[in-house]
């Protein structure tokens, strides 16, 4: 496999493909170029035999920063990306070390395992520009706890990793992902491909099954609330640096 893309970078070591969110300018945030590349990133790792599973990391402090404002992705693009990665049929691996925000845990709860360090921080920062997350939900609510959703779906706040793998937004946590991850990588290097396929599809049926029945009615939403005044003046204040109108 050789590195291709401009945002997402590409190695391959003992069966494990490590794809790379590289995009500093803006955070790794969710452009429509960044979510295009690694849909093809992806896609290619799914017809690659040496594939045994796939890592999703980034470079810098942030994870990823959610929707590029600037750049956003159409929401049926990041619906599709989010089934991609519940329909691959190799296990998918989130390795953290920095800032996840918004529309980049969406991507967590895609990945079958997501591990983070202890430098790492998470916020549902939607409400505070005016806008819910509303697709991110097609992958979070099956597999988060759901009264920790309600708290930080509704209020911003930021939390790190140790909560973050409490609520079950990540598998586990530590001072050192790698050490984490280390006997996770073993185990998958480990397993039968074709083993592998079938339990990841045992374990993503009803996942997919509630994402077939609220696509559309979450996709809507998301549409209707990121043409709305209040996320026009949300999104303008945060590129602005200042705080939105209604703040109190």
């Amino acid at each position: 496999m050789t590195d291709t893309q401009s945002l997402v970078r590409a190695a391959h070591h003992r069966g494990v493909a490590t794809l790379t969110l590289d995009s500093p300018a803006n955070r790794n945030a969710l452009s429509a170029a960044l979510v295009a590349e690694l849909r093809a990133t992806l896609e290619q790792c799914g017809r690659d035999g040496t594939v045994r599973a796939i890592v999703l990391t980034h470079t810098g402090t942030t994870f990823c920063a959610g929707a590029d404002l600037r750049d956003p992705p159409d929401p049926k693009a990041l619906v599709e990306l989010l089934r991609q990665l519940l329909e691959l049929r190799k296990p998918v691996v989130a390795r953290v070390t920095g800032h996840v925000r918004a529309g980049g845990l969406g991507l967590l709860g895609a990945c079958d395992i997501a591990a983070a360090g202890a430098e790492a921080t998470f916020a549902f920062t939607e409400v505070r520009i005016g806008v819910a997350p509303a697709v991110i939900s097609l992958t979070l609510r099956p597999r988060t706890d759901a009264r920790a959703l309600a708290r930080y779906y509704l209020t911003g706040e930021t939390f790190g990793s140790a909560e973050a793998a409490r609520i079950g937004l990540l598998t586990a946590a530590g001072a050192d992902v790698d050490d984490v991850l280390e006997p996770v990588l073993d185990g998958l290097r480990r397993a039968s491909p074709t083993a592998l396929a079938e339990t990841k599809h045992l374990l993503t049926t009803k996942v997919l099954e509630n994402f077939d029945l609220d696509t559309g009615e979450l996709t809507r939403l998301s549409s209707r609330l990121f043409a709305s005044a209040d996320a026009r003046e949300g999104m303008t204040a945060f590129l602005e640096r200042r705080e939105p109108g209604w703040v109190l």
